[in-house]
């Protein structure tokens, strides 16, 4: 019984190998049916799938004003401190303390891509973006300021 269990497992493990083996040399064969993605080369024909998440951006409109409040619901929500948001005071016209944002700072470095903080902001104000080439030779260049140099608030967003 024993011997005759041990060669039908031999049998099934070469039988299975030999249909790898069928499946890899037709592939070898048969040049003009690609099966995989050439990158880099492909860099201008390249599609990321719409659910792909790269990194958090801030999206800005054609006035430089964005919907962060700096409610810091995000900074909050991220499970390893990737973004830390930095508020300040402005007076308005009517003379009242209004909190602003000062500055986003997102550290890509740390980010998990959760999309925790995305779902957390009440404003959306902050989205994924689906970029992915972020290699760099300098560490702090994957620490980045979010907001734009002196973009402010839309109206009527609270």
């Amino acid at each position: 019984m024993f011997l005759k269990d041990y060669i039908k497992d031999i049998y099934g493990a070469i039988k299975s190998l030999l249909v790898g083996l069928n499946r890899t040399g037709y592939y070898f064969t048969h040049h003009k049916e690609i099966i995989t993605e050439q990158y880099p080369d492909n860099r201008a024909t390249l599609v990321m799938a719409e659910r792909f998440k790269g990194e958090v951006v801030m999206p800005h409109d054609a006035n430089n004003e964005h919907r962060c409040t700096g409610c810091t619901a995000c900074e909050l929500a991220c499970p390893n401190g990737t973004i830390k948001v930095v508020t300040k005071f402005e007076v308005n016209a009517e003379g009242k303390k209004k909190k602003a944002i000062d500055k986003l700072v997102y550290h890509l470095e740390l980010c998990t891509m959760c999309n925790l903080c995305v779902v957390a902001c009440p404003s959306d104000a902050i989205k994924m973006a689906p970029t992915f080439e972020h290699s760099v030779y300098d560490r702090s260049l994957l620490t980045k300021i979010l907001n734009n140099p002196g973009s402010k608030i839309m109206e009527g967003v609270e």
